[in-house]
């Protein structure tokens, strides 16, 4: 496995072929994440610089590196390298302009993008015309948080795909494919103990955190002000959840228009707060299903663990291939993890 590092402007400056260990995890509605563990050599510690990009062979997608530590221990010597992908770079950002918009998902993300301070290289990719819809207001939100938003609420992908030759770096929408069991259209994809493909599962639900009913608080104070509620339940199944959107304003919208403003925030923290279900497993990369031929990152596939009860059909959202001992073996997250912190601002 060659690395190939890159500075900011996406000129080669070196490479890097002596490695311990490497995660390059992929990530559907977020940036994906890397760690690189090698030795300390002078050679590597002039390429792994904080900003510099680094590509591997096969990969789609380029990580930019934000985390340098290096340690001696046991007379041996040893830098671990950590970053983000591309796309991270949209966490640099702000949706300063108030954004009024009622159309296509996939539009939307590209114009916030593109109606954000720029970011030097990158460009709109081809326009793929998925049909999922939105309507929201949105100022003075960080663009990268607002982008995961719309991809979560709508399962519409996105990356940063850098073309190194032509120094350009190309924002991207994708769909995986529905490749589960309950389909007929395309080649059906299971991961199962019958298949021996399901190694060192755990499975993991949560719903601490699932709000089903969104009560959602526009502009006005007191009896004028105005709410929209969105979701529902009954009895213990009602999950209710407040959310303060008076930052949406009705100038230049219509009433219905801004009413589903309103809604589309109150989803977002229903998405945002959903029961968490997922299995992460790890697989062997060419045994029954062949990574990257019969599946990859957002596609939707079969999982089933008889002994315990469990059978869904879930999208892959997280995908770690993890090189070591001069293998690679691959773990993949199916369904919605838990978020790594509690965020309790921007509901």
């Amino acid at each position: 496995m060659e690395l190939r590092i890159y500075d900011r402007n996406l000129v080669r400056i070196g490479t890097v072929e002596l490695f311990s260990s490497m995660i390059w995890t992929r990530k559907y509605f977020e940036p994906g994440m890397f760690e690189i563990r090698c030795p300390i050599v002078s050679q590597n510690t002039l390429l792994f610089s904080p900003g510099n990009i680094v590509s591997k062979s096969g990969a789609v997608e380029a990580g930019v590196i934000e985390d340098v530590s290096l340690s001696e221990y046991s007379g041996k010597s040893e830098a671990v390298i950590k970053g983000r992908f591309l796309s991270s770079y949209m966490d640099r950002r702000l949706i300063q302009q108030t954004v009024n918009f009622s159309g296509k998902v996939e539009v939307a993300m590209r114009q916030l993008l593109s109606g954000a301070t720029a970011l030097p290289l990158v460009q709109l990719g081809t326009l793929q015309n998925y049909n999922e819809t939105v309507e929201f207001q949105a100022t003075m939100k960080n663009l990268l948080t607002y982008e995961s938003k719309l991809s979560l609420n709508s399962g519409i992908g996105f990356r940063f795909r850098p073309e190194f030759s032509a120094k350009r770096i190309y924002f991207e929408c994708y769909k995986g494919t529905d490749r589960s069991y309950d389909q007929n259209v395309n080649s059906k994809v299971v991961f199962s103990e019958d298949y021996e493909n399901l190694n060192k599962a755990e499975y993991r639900y949560n719903n601490q955190l699932a709000k089903t009913k969104a009560i959602v608080g526009g502009e006005g104070e007191g009896s004028q002000r105005i709410y929209v509620t969105v979701g529902g339940g009954t009895g213990l199944d009602l999950r209710e959840l407040f959310v303060d959107a008076k930052d949406i304003k009705s100038e230049d919208l219509t009433a219905s228009e801004y009413e589903a403003a309103l809604a589309q925030r109150g989803q977002e923290a229903l998405d945002k707060n959903a029961v968490s279900e997922s299995i992460d497993c790890q697989v062997d990369a060419n045994l029954n299903f062949k990574y990257k031929t019969d599946y990859d990152l957002g596609d939707i596939v079969t999982v089933t663990k008889k002994r315990w009860g469990i059978r869904f059909n879930r999208r892959i959202v997280e995908l770690s291939e993890i090189y070591e001992n001069g293998g690679m073996r691959v773990s993949l997250t199916f369904g919605n993890p838990l978020p790594q912190t509690i965020d309790w601002s921007d509901l």
